[in-house]
């Protein structure tokens, strides 16, 4: 039995370009089994969200190099959940509808991309997962999320 965990969501970030950071946005439409709108990853298969912790985030901020939410091409950063150990098929419930689906635990990076290049280290191949959208809605900063199952 998994315990409970809940955390938040600190940013919402799209991009028009697959393998380069993402901007901040207030809010976003989650569409079901396609992923954010308007986001370059939209529609792909089992990789529609992409989710980063700030937990991971501060590990590369403590090797001394700035970086933001979304730099790590994350659609959603999150915290309060230790999300590289959910099992794949873990549920997540984001704000009051939205369900998401874990279908990918890290990434094999055959190229560096911008990213890596930008910032120096890339922890999304390490500590980022993915996600295909069950229960489409609007996620935004600050909404709730939390392991449903």
């Amino acid at each position: 039995m998994m315990r409970h965990m809940c955390g938040k969501i600190l940013a919402v970030n799209i991009s028009q370009k697959k393998g380069e950071k993402k901007q901040n946005i207030p809010c976003g439409l989650l569409m079901e089994n396609s992923g954010l709108k308007d986001d370059a990853h939209a529609g792909s298969e089992i990789r529609q969200v992409s989710l980063l912790a700030k937990e991971s985030i501060e590990k590369i901020r403590a090797k001394g190099l700035d970086v933001q939410y979304g730099d790590f091409a994350e659609n959603l950063t999150t915290e309060g959940i230790d999300l590289p150990t959910l099992p794949i098929g873990t549920l997540l419930k984001v704000g009051g509808k939205v369900l998401l689906e874990v279908t990918q635990i890290g990434k094999v990076c055959h190229d560096r991309c911008n990213i890596f290049y930008t910032v120096g280290d890339c922890v999304m191949p390490r500590e980022g997962i993915f996600a295909k959208v069950i229960v489409g809605g609007e996620v935004q900063v600050d909404d709730r999320i939390e392991v449903a199952g």
